[in-house]
């Protein structure tokens, strides 16, 4: 199992930039590889494969890293077969595992003490057909639901979306992004405040600390 290969785009360490985590010291293994093409992605380098590393490698590095949080993201993690017995051997090894991924392929069989960040893909992100509604059955009230909204549009939509499948009452966090540089935080905290929209605002803090176009952050 641990001798099991996973393309990577970089394993880095860094303080979590997104969801209720946001702030804490995390090591990243963002894989490479995405069968998807959202128009504003801001990972488009991890189409390309990136370096085969064992499970076992990965594993080592990380412990040499010494943190306990590890996110496991992407490009789309769940596109890579290996992927539940790394994450298993994760959390067999003590780390405080999450899994961001797109909503478009299935999570069942994810370790049930793998924090899931569900990422429904909005209209505007021009894969809103490619998500996989079958994985709200499969979400834990510790999981996590992200919109990425980039315009009005999207947010009506994500309105919509929350009330059809009654997602506050599935996770205890539902948390609403803006695209970055394309729509003002400021506007969305208007739309949220006035349809009193108990949602979690999430910003990509590291954007704001650091060069948008950066890696390894």
């Amino acid at each position: 199992m641990e001798n099991e290969t996973l393309y990577v785009s970089e394993i880095f360490e860094s303080a979590q930039g997104e969801t209720s985590k946001a702030g804490l010291m995390t090591s990243f293994v963002r894989l490479s590889g995405c069968p998807f093409r959202c128009v504003w992605c801001d990972s488009a380098y991890t189409y390309e494969r990136g370096e085969p590393w064992t499970i076992d490698n990965i594993c080592a590095e990380l412990t040499r890293m010494g943190w306990i949080h590890v996110c496991v993201t992407g490009g789309e993690p769940l596109a890579q077969d290996p992927i539940f017995s790394f994450l298993k051997t994760l959390v067999a090894k003590g780390f405080q595992v999450s899994l961001e991924t797109s909503g478009g392929i299935p999570t069942k069989g994810v370790h049930e003490k793998v924090k899931i960040i569900l990422d429904i893909k909005c209209p505007g992100s021009g894969v809103s057909d490619k998500n996989d509604w079958s994985n709200i059955d499969n979400l834990r009230t510790t999981d996590e639901i992200k919109f990425v909204v980039l315009d009005r549009a999207d947010y009506e939509w994500t309105k919509q979306t929350i009330k059809k499948y009654s997602l506050f009452s599935k996770v205890d966090n539902v948390l609403i992004s803006t695209v970055w540089d394309r729509l003002s935080p400021d506007e969305l905290i208007a739309w949220m405040v006035k349809d009193k929209l108990p949602a979690r605002l999430n910003l990509q803090i590291h954007k704001y600390i650091w060069d948008p176009e950066m890696r390894g952050i």
